[in-house]
């Protein structure tokens, strides 16, 4: 079981870090513009996929739902 806590440390940790990279980069985007070479377009991408999520309807809603559950700050046991 010291494993899979382990594991569990590392995936939040590695998930924590990849959100304040998302974060970082818009930041950047919105500041700079999008032509950054280690971020790309960012800002451009994000609304991209915020326009696929939103022209597919009720699964779009569920798949938006469902993305900011897995991203809450919840305790995992």
């Amino acid at each position: 079981m010291k494993g899979i806590e382990t594991l569990k440390e590392w995936v939040g940790a590695l998930t924590e870090l990849g959100l304040m990279l998302l974060a970082l980069a818009i930041v950047l985007a919105l500041l700079v513009g999008s032509n950054m070479p280690f971020f790309g377009a960012v800002t451009s991408n994000i609304m991209s996929w915020v326009k696929d999520l939103g022209s597919n309807g009720l699964v779009g809603l569920i798949s938006i739902g469902l993305i900011l559950w897995l991203f809450s700050n919840r305790k995992l046991a």
